[in-house]
């Protein structure tokens, strides 16, 4: 891979990525600040902080900032999650250093007026109840906390009611000027351009910012698991759901790889670290047990990397006719199986190809491209993506039986039930 790394003065690392496939540039900045930085009283913050970001500077009010954007052919968004919050442009490549004159400003100027704080606390319980809606985030929002008694990872990105009516505007500033430094950012840029002269324009930008203080440690461990958790939410949906979460190691531990595989045999494609994308999962083992068998409608998983140790998610819709308990047991009779014997061959091949052939859609365009510099750096380094496939490729039938006897255990298991109620 053709990749240009350096740090500058102020702290602020630097990826860049020349890819003249097409005449555009995709720009990342990514800060290393979401929920796992929160505590109760401020949950939901992170990403508060993100939409106000969105409202401008004096340099560049929002309508500018928006309309600028989009009459230069650019796309843009923004994201929060557990471990960072990262805003992108994508833009003709040479127009891309408008993209590095709106982050730069507001990475410092961003304005947070109280007029603006009390518009978007509106908005973001507005989000909040609208999650509220749907019974999936209601029962992933119990088993996390379930699963997650001391790190934060157990309080959703969106935040609790309770603190998104409390947070003050200076509460949401100060969380700002703690966390969007250049000492605690990464810029990661791929397109159309000359490596060199791409960093020249990047330092003209940002090496003049000043570096913050040093950032908190989050000091919150979570303790080893040692039963079963349970939880059940009822509500109106018409629909029974049922979750299963595993702890899983974070994304350096070199168990991710063969749990990578284990997902991708039990639930397909869809369940591989590699999410941007998806492959039918209609040949996997939990597929065929629960949904050719008209007991569940679907089957998805989760394993994602984190820079904490994360959860390992199985998802399924409960068919009319039946429970979650009835679908449970088919579930686990699939886990207990791969935990008995090694998986087969063309199982241990398929699960590779499935995993490559979305490693390779999720990395072809520029924009994947560059957010796949930035994400992995944010819990890893570039190494981890560009050794992804030697990494997968390593992985043994062996491999993924010891994972599974390893982390598939019950007592390392939070169930969820989410059960229709009657009317």
């Amino acid at each position: 891979m053709n990749l240009l790394k350096t740090t500058l003065d102020n702290g602020l690392t630097v990826l860049i990525r020349e890819s003249h496939s097409a005449p555009v540039t995709s720009f990342w900045i990514w800060y290393r600040v979401g929920s796992r930085n929160e505590h109760l009283g401020i949950t939901g913050i992170s990403h508060w902080v993100e939409h106000m970001l969105f409202k401008g500077t004096e340099r560049w009010p929002r309508r500018k900032l928006d309309g600028s954007l989009a009459r230069e052919g650019g796309v843009f968004n923004a994201m929060t999650w557990y471990d960072f919050t990262t805003y992108f442009e994508t833009l003709p490549a040479d127009k891309i250093s408008l993209a590095l004159d709106i982050e730069s400003d507001r990475m410092v100027h961003a304005l947070f007026s109280p007029e603006e704080v009390a518009a978007e606390r509106t908005v973001i319980i507005s989000e909040r109840q609208g999650n509220e809606n749907n019974p999936l985030f209601l029962l992933d929002e119990e088993v996390s906390a379930a699963a997650y008694r001391v790190h934060p990872y157990g309080h959703d990105t969106i935040g609790h009611l309770c603190d998104l009516h409390t947070m003050t505007r200076d509460d949401l500033y100060h969380h700002y000027r703690t966390y969007y430094t250049p000492n605690n950012a990464i810029i990661a840029v791929a397109g159309d351009f000359n490596a060199g002269e791409m960093l020249r324009v990047i330092e003209r930008y940002f090496a003049s910012l000043e570096p913050g203080l040093e950032i908190p440690p989050l000091q919150a461990q979570e303790p080893p698991q040692r039963g079963e958790r349970r939880v059940v939410v009822e509500g109106a949906a018409g629909t029974d759901y049922l979750t299963f979460a595993y702890h899983t190691p974070e994304a350096t531990h070199p168990d991710l790889f063969p749990l990578t595989v284990l997902s991708t045999v039990l639930a397909g494609g869809s369940g591989s670290l590699v999410g941007r994308g998806s492959l039918t999962n209609h040949t996997s083992r939990l597929y065929r047990a629960l949904v050719e068998r008209e007991l569940a409608a679907d089957i998805s998983a989760s394993l994602i990397p984190t820079v904490d140790p994360g959860l390992y998610r199985l998802t399924t819709t409960v068919l009319p006719g039946h429970t979650p308990t009835e679908v449970e047991a088919a579930l686990l009779a699939e886990i207990e199986r791969v935990q008995q014997t090694a998986i087969t061959g063309e199982e241990l091949a398929k699960a590779k190809r499935q995993a490559r052939a979305l490693f390779a859609y999720s990395s072809e365009s520029i924009t994947n491209q560059a957010f796949w510099l930035g994400f992995s750096a944010i819990f890893a380094n570039t190494n981890w993506f560009m050794r992804y496939l030697d990494n997968l490729e390593a992985v043994t039938a062996d491999d993924v039986l010891r994972v599974a006897q390893t982390y598939l255990q019950a007592r390392n298991r939070t169930v969820g039930h989410y059960r229709s109620m009657k009317i």
